[in-house]
């Protein structure tokens, strides 16, 4: 459940990029003026980043996920 809801996190982040990059791209086109339907899916992703990180460092604070790192002195 745990990684479904990271997995899920990062699918939403990466949908966020491809939506700033589809506004970059489009917005301003054959005449119509820009919108800032960029800046705000771009704020979107920032957002959701800030927020899974926050709810990683809460996991790890109360026990929920355990770092599994490298072996120290090997």
């Amino acid at each position: 459940m745990k990684f479904l809801l990271i997995a899920l996190a990062f699918v939403a982040i990466l949908a966020s990029l491809g939506s700033a990059l589809f506004f970059m791209l489009r917005d301003g086109q054959d005449g119509k003026p820009k919108t800032s339907n960029m800046a705000r899916a771009l704020a979107f992703r920032v957002g959701l980043s800030i927020v899974l990180f926050l709810c990683l460092l809460l996991a790890w604070k109360f026990g929920y996920i355990q770092p599994t790192g490298l072996p120290v002195g090997k």
